[in-house]
């Protein structure tokens, strides 16, 4: 059987990452993995998860299984931390290994409930999107959305292809902080968008991955309040990897907005899909979660920190700004300190690239996405004279 198995492309992500490990030279920089770092390099753990770790380890007294939907009272904070109050009568919801179970689980449901629906995706989008939409073998479309000129999003073209999607189409949305590329719909656009998907139909997913990267956490969550209000069907996936900074916890979210009516069987069909893939879901990283999202004196701490993680990504990207405007003689890459989260697309050449990489060890993806937070103020000036250089 297994003869007839041929070898898988290798991520290219996870490609860099070793490439990037097998660099012996001094002050080599990656920008191509997409986690947060502070200013020394390392991932923290923030100063809440810390502390309800603690507790948690001196309280814990069983390591059972939760629900097959996860505990209720993370399900319960995360609607609230995402959507606010008034959607306890809508909303199903299931806990999900990280914000890319919750993708595969949202796609699962689309599949079981409308096979020939397609699934529209941005382009460009996280590679993990299309993957997986092709794995499942389901049907997709793209619409554009980055324009390579401006840096900027493509607004005409994006919406010129939404006006074909079909009804029970379902149209794949990045809620704030848009990766790979950084640009970001204004609400005016986002209201444009709504409508026309209310004209044609469609049903939204969004993928809210870095809620608290952008401009704070209520303001990186009100493009998916508004879908939310305006559909009668929504489809949410969550992570708390990066506001969190819970990465190898894998905790996410799938919340399924329906009617009253249709809520208990949305419900029952999520339950059934955590079922058929993994049973119950992981539980530690939700329950710090719940416990710092519960307990207002850590709510403050954690709000506070992520705060202090969103200026510090702002600051980064004024500083590239400056530098490259400095370096290149140019204002070409401003558009860096208007975009927003944890990464940006510089519109180099694949050959720039490979030339930042063999010739100044700086390490980024192929298409120019760079991870902002795998700066700090020391390497920004570097990184400024190597893009001037290869360009």
């Amino acid at each position: 059987m297994l003869e007839a198995l041929n070898p898988q492309p290798q991520d290219k992500i996870l490609q860099l990452i070793s490439l990037y490990r097998d660099d012996k030279r001094d002050g080599k920089i990656d920008l191509g993995v997409g986690v947060y770092k502070d200013p020394t390099g390392l991932t923290p753990i923030m100063r809440a998860v810390k502390a309800a770790e603690k507790t948690l380890w001196e309280t814990e007294t069983t390591k059972t299984y939760t629900t097959l939907a996860g505990e209720p009272a993370y399900n319960a904070a995360m609607v609230g931390l995402i959507l606010g109050a008034g959607y306890a009568d809508r909303a199903a919801s299931v806990a999900t290994p990280g914000g890319t179970g919750a993708i595969r689980q949202a796609l699962e449901m689309i599949r079981m409930a409308s096979p020939a629906a397609r699934v529209w995706m941005s382009n460009p989008t996280w590679p993990n999107h299309p993957s997986i939409v092709k794995y499942l073998g389901m049907p997709a479309a793209e619409y554009r959305y980055f324009d390579v000129a401006t840096s900027g999003v493509d607004f005409a073209g994006m919406i010129g292809d939404l006006g074909q999607v079909a009804a029970g189409d379902a149209v794949l949305l990045h809620g704030c902080c848009h990766n790979p590329t950084g640009a970001n719909l204004t609400a005016d656009q986002w209201d444009r968008v709504i409508a026309v998907l209310q004209a044609r139909g469609a049903v939204p997913l969004v993928d809210l991955a870095y809620q608290g990267f952008g401009d704070g956490l209520e303001e990186d969550a009100a493009a998916t309040r508004r879908i939310a209000a305006a559909f009668p069907e929504v489809l949410i996936a969550a992570s708390c990897s990066k506001n969190f900074g819970v990465y190898r916890e894998r905790t996410g979210i799938l919340i399924v907005l329906a009617s009253p009516e249709r809520r208990a069987v949305a419900q029952g069909n999520l339950n059934y899909l955590n079922r058929q893939n993994y049973s119950f879901p992981p539980d530690h990283g939700a329950r710090l979660v719940t416990m710092i999202l519960e307990d207002p004196a850590r709510t403050a701490e954690w709000k506070a920190e992520l705060e202090e993680t969103r200026l510090n990504m702002l600051t980064l990207r004024r500083q590239l700004a400056q530098e490259l405007r400095k370096a290149t003689n140019s204002d070409r890459f401003d558009f860096v300190a208007n975009h927003r989260g944890m990464f940006s697309r510089l519109g180099l050449t694949e050959a720039q690239v490979n030339r930042l990489r063999d010739e100044h060890a700086i390490y980024m993806v192929g298409d120019s996405r760079i991870n902002i937070a795998g700066l700090n103020a020391n390497t920004v000036p570097v990184l400024a004279r190597a893009i001037a250089a290869v360009l």
